[in-house]
């Protein structure tokens, strides 16, 4: 797999073949000023103005050739509009002819990402297709951002077997010895005792796979500071309250959100945002053994507020809820969460739409503003306070999971909700994180889903 920082260059004038890009209000225009041989086989290729479309253009000598693509705007390229040139054309260098490929950098990079670790004859292609450009000031966010994208799709994607809580402790470790901090793993008799609700989830996994809280620290502690916190559970067969086969098939991704936030880390750390950093992963394998936690188990959590399990397959919020507590600790003023909550959100959302729950109307606009740009997308929704009565419980504070059948993604931001930062601004995002099929620039397989978008808001408040 070809090297992100490999994949886009400095224009200097090099050789390079020619992209030019078109969309459909100027289709027959461009078409009409083509010469003939351009237009034969533009229709050879069923040119069409459709996004995605394309055609290569045969150049004067026998080896010139250049590439017509058709894009939705073609003054403002969209982070994907070259992605499926990134993945079909041949290796060599490419310039965008006439405008500045901008965004279209970001898809242009990732779309060259394959996950083959596991195939024995399927390596991708080693050659690189280049992209070329004259605005370097973006070359290097681009690059971190797709190295960050590349990581955290290789972390979702793997085998459970091969990425468990020690080894998300690994990744910690390597970004603390990469740019600095400190780490520390709370585990074993810790946990029991400082972290219920982590432990109950936990402690029926086997050995070498023990729950534990994972955290990075930072930054200037004079710094403003932000909690990173990520669901870490790498593998979730829903426990005594067992998923059915379908519904466990993917479930080696649901420590997606702890890979958002390694990401979001590493982001922070390899661009030294001034602030200071809080990056927590509580990290576990939700299964079944003669520890597992039954329904009906009360819990105590962390913060000593009592839980009643209602559900064992409501783990998520649990081993949150504890890391909340940590971080509240530290007292930060924005905390940011990634979960693969919920089914909830998916029924309400679908795949492609991330939920946002928000405790401030100024950070969510923030956020919804970002995902616009960046063609991130996510929805709000609402932290509907009456929802909270689906939460009660008869013999202790609360429940884990409401009994009532709706509004899911809504009870468990709201359980979430308890546990957050007094004063703190809090962001909850109930992820997928996983494309079921192909797209431009996202392969079939783990996806990074509002990363771009919470990386902004994060420089656009403490970038200097």
């Amino acid at each position: 797999m070809p090297d992100p920082n490999t994949l886009v260059q400095p224009d200097k004038g090099q050789s390079a073949r020619t992209i030019h890009v078109i969309d459909a209000k100027g289709f027959d225009a461009w078409l009409n000023a083509q010469p003939p041989r351009h237009r034969t086989a533009a229709a050879a290729q069923k040119l069409a103005p459709s996004a995605y479309s394309s055609a290569i253009l045969p150049g004067d000598g026998p080896e010139d050739w250049s590439v017509v693509t058709v894009v939705a705007n073609a003054e403002k390229l969209s982070p994907w509009c070259l992605a499926k040139l990134a993945e079909t054309l041949p290796e060599g260098a490419y310039r965008v002819e006439g405008v500045e490929p901008g965004r279209a950098i970001h898809g242009w990079l990732v779309a060259q990402y394959k996950f083959d670790t596991y195939k024995k004859d399927e390596k991708a292609p080693t050659g690189a297709r280049v992209l070329l450009t004259t605005d370097v000031a973006r070359i290097e966010e681009a690059v971190r951002i797709a190295n960050a994208t590349y990581k955290l799709r290789d972390r979702i994607n793997t085998g459970a077997n091969d990425m468990g809580p020690a080894d998300l402790e690994a990744a910690a470790a390597d970004l603390v010895k990469a740019y600095g901090g400190q780490l520390s793993v709370v585990k074993g008799d810790e946990v029991e005792k400082g972290y219920g609700l982590l432990w109950a989830v936990g402690k029926a996994a086997g050995k070498g796979r023990e729950p534990r809280l994972i955290e990075i620290e930072w930054g200037n502690p004079e710094h403003p500071k932000v909690a990173i916190i990520g669901k870490g559970v790498c593998f979730d067969s829903g426990g005594l309250d067992i998923k059915p086969a379908s519904g466990m098939r993917l479930m080696k991704k649901d420590m997606g959100g702890a890979a958002h936030a390694l990401a979001t880390a590493e982001l922070i750390m390899s661009s030294r945002l001034p602030v200071r950093l809080h990056m927590l992963v509580p990290a576990v394998e939700n299964s079944i053994n003669g520890e597992a936690t039954r329904p009906g188990d009360i819990m105590r959590s962390r913060k000593g507020i009592t839980v009643e399990n209602s559900n064992t397959d409501a783990e998520g919020r649990l081993i949150l809820a504890d890391a909340l507590t940590k971080a509240e600790e530290k007292t930060p003023e924005l905390v940011i969460d990634y979960a693969t909550l919920t089914g909830a959100a998916r029924v309400a959302l679908g795949a492609d739409l991330q939920a946002l729950f928000a405790n401030d109307d100024t950070l969510a606009s923030e956020l919804m503003a970002a995902a616009e740009t960046e063609a991130d997308p996510m929805w709000r929704l609402p932290l509907y306070d009456p929802y909270k009565e689906m939460l009660k419980s008869d013999v202790a504070d609360m429940v884990n999971a409401a009994e009532a059948p709706f509004g899911g993604a809504l009870t468990a931001a709201l359980f979430l909700k308890e546990f957050v930062p007094e004063k703190a601004q809090w962001a909850h995002l109930d992820i997928f994180c996983w494309n079921g099929s192909h797209k431009p620039g996202r392969p079939k397989g783990a996806e990074a889903v509002s990363l771009r978008a919470v990386w902004k808001v994060l420089k656009d408040r403490y970038a200097k």
